[in-house]
């Protein structure tokens, strides 16, 4: 039984990574600071260490094959925290000998990036997280020279999975219950969007499959759509669970002006202001070099991703016939 080591896995992808790996049959050792947020599946231990407690998870994970890196400091701290986060997960990587695992995203191509994101598209970054971003990768690739493997799957914006804290959650469908829809860009306007769900099981995918180069970077494709194609999905999503208003929903828009001022009293609003860009570029990931590279499941339909979503955030419930079901029902 391979056994994997998932640092962050309280957070958002790293309990979707948990319960892909598990579901696949590999032995899951969970690392998180806290205790659990979220019941633990059949094959998945804790192991309630820090992450810079390098000892100690080398004595835990002893036999890892594979260490993801789901880490996620907070918004307002991660120009601060993601890279020492990082050259922790990796040298407890390097230590057990073992595939470390980075999920990416967009950030290093910045404001001018093209419409088709592709593994080998230059990167321009304008932002100080993009410029980060691009940053942990060459660090990634620097390593490999010494005989380190890793690789990173960039992808869209996160949806889905369990907890809170996405423009999901937070933005869009936030006053789902008054009838209205909130969407942060133009709605003619192409987003990447990555279901955590999928993404999770596209990790399981490349861990499993033979070592490639030492270093690799992978696109994993999601659902590139435009506002008004995800605001359609998410009305239908809602229709399904009995959460369409007696008219059609209304549609807002994010009041950027007002972020950007308050981000004077608000870290957290000025660090999103900065992003703005990213719902008003289209842009989208060529996932064709992960598909060819890895056995990936079919993706869940875009339509069902956001149902489940809303189930899994506490604003509808299951119908009868597919409660408990979980990702199941895509």
């Amino acid at each position: 039984m391979p056994t994997v080591l998932i640092l962050g896995a309280n957070g958002r992808l790293g309990s979707a990574a948990t319960r892909a790996f598990a579901t696949a049959g590999w032995r899951v050792l969970a690392q998180m600071r806290r205790p659990a947020a979220f019941a633990l599946p059949k094959g998945a231990s804790a192991v309630a260490l820090p992450l810079e407690d390098t000892p100690g998870l080398l004595a835990a994970a002893a036999g890892a094959s594979t260490v993801v890196h789901a880490v996620s400091p907070g918004y307002t701290r991660w120009d601060a925290e993601a890279m020492s986060a990082l050259h922790h997960g990796m040298a407890v990587a390097k230590l057990l000998d073992a595939l470390f695992m980075l999920p990416g995203n967009v950030y290093g191509f910045g404001s001018t990036m093209p419409r088709l994101l592709r593994e080998d598209t230059p990167q321009a970054a304008d932002t100080a997280k993009g410029q980060l971003r691009s940053m942990m990768e060459l660090s990634m690739r620097r390593r490999a020279t010494t005989g380190q493997r890793s690789v990173v799957i960039r992808a869209g914006t996160f949806f889905g999975g369990q907890g809170a804290g996405s423009w999901f959650d937070q933005a869009i469908v936030k006053s789902i219950a008054r009838g209205k829809l909130v969407y942060p860009g133009p709605l003619d306007r192409v987003h990447a969007w990555a279901y955590v769900a999928d993404l999770a099981r596209a990790f399981v995918a490349v861990a499993m499959r033979p070592p490639a180069a030492a270093f690799e970077r992978l696109h994993f494709g999601g659902h590139a759509v435009t506002g008004g194609e995800f605001l359609d999905a998410t009305a239908a999503a809602a229709e399904t669970l009995g959460l369409r208003p007696a008219a059609s929903f209304s549609r807002g828009s994010v009041p950027w002006g007002l972020m950007r001022a308050g981000g004077l009293v608000y870290p957290l609003w000025r660090e999103l202001a900065r992003m703005r860009y990213l719902w008003e570029v289209s842009h989208a990931l060529d996932g064709s070099r992960l598909s060819s590279h890895a056995s990936l499941p079919p993706s869940t339909p875009l339509q069902m991703a956001i149902r489940q979503s809303l189930i899994d955030l506490g604003l509808a419930r299951a119908p009868a016939a597919t409660a408990g079901m979980g990702d199941a029902t895509a």
